[in-house]
């Protein structure tokens, strides 16, 4: 295959037609609606989303002063706002043995993505990679790491704001949910639902004095490395940096 025209091949063999060959059509079980916790691992609550006093913003002014940010203050976010900024992103409202019902919409209800966290500085956690487990709203502890930021910082091909953020968002895909259903097609959708997640982060972080820049630019390879993903059936696909401004 030309690489001039790769774009061009995936526009053409994830058109509609090309669902009829989907799992769920063949009968076969569907994936689990998250990646499932080990024995042992122990999870790190959030404040419930019922609980957090977020100041109120019009929906206008949020939109209209909408910006990518790439400077932050040396300040700590607060689990308050960390628990709000996740909830907003990916929160689950309702679970149904096939679905569930986030606060962002996603083809099919599949939800594909998974939400991992390069903490740099938020009170009470340490600085690490954490993985949101979204049907708990509660993080997954994955590895302490003095050095996370200058690491992301690396695989976002050396932009410095990256260590200077707070926290920074990696979505990542579990292809199979979708694919499980639309069959090729299903990569068409992963887009969006990532589109859905940053704009959704840009717009909650502004009533809580936080900055987003949403990355598209970053090492694939190294990235999935870091994360420790297969980079097949798991793999990242869009980051944003978050802090104070």
């Amino acid at each position: 295959m030309e690489k001039d025209k790769i774009g061009q091949m995936f526009l053409k063999y994830t058109q509609y037609e090309y669902l009829e060959g989907a799992d769920q059509l063949l009968g076969l079980p569907q994936p689990p609606l998250e990646i499932p916790l080990k024995d042992g691992e122990k999870l790190v609550g959030l404040p419930a989303p019922d609980d957090l006093n977020i100041p109120s913003m019009p929906l206008r002014k949020a939109m209209e002063g909408r910006s990518s940010q790439r400077s932050y203050r040396k300040e700590d976010m607060t689990p308050q706002e960390l628990s709000w900024l996740l909830w907003c992103t990916q929160g689950v409202k309702e679970v149904f043995p096939e679905a569930t019902i986030r606060n962002v919409p996603s083809a099919g209800a599949r939800h594909p993505l998974e939400t991992y966290l390069s903490v740099h500085r938020v009170e009470g956690l340490e600085k690490g990679l954490y993985r949101y487990v979204a049907t708990r709203h509660s993080l997954l502890e994955i590895e302490k790491d003095p050095h996370i930021d200058n690491k992301m910082t690396r695989v976002c091909l050396g932009q410095r704001f990256v260590a200077s953020s707070a926290v920074t968002f990696v979505w990542t895909v579990d292809i199979y949910r979708n694919s499980w259903r639309y069959g090729q097609r299903g990569y068409r959708y992963i887009f969006l639902d990532a589109g859905h997640a940053c704009q959704n982060l840009y717009l909650s972080a502004a009533p809580i004095d936080c900055g987003v820049c949403a990355i598209a630019a970053f090492h694939d390879r190294s990235l999935t490395e870091l994360l420790n993903l297969d980079g097949i059936d798991h793999f990242p696909i869009y980051l944003a940096t978050v802090g104070k401004i």
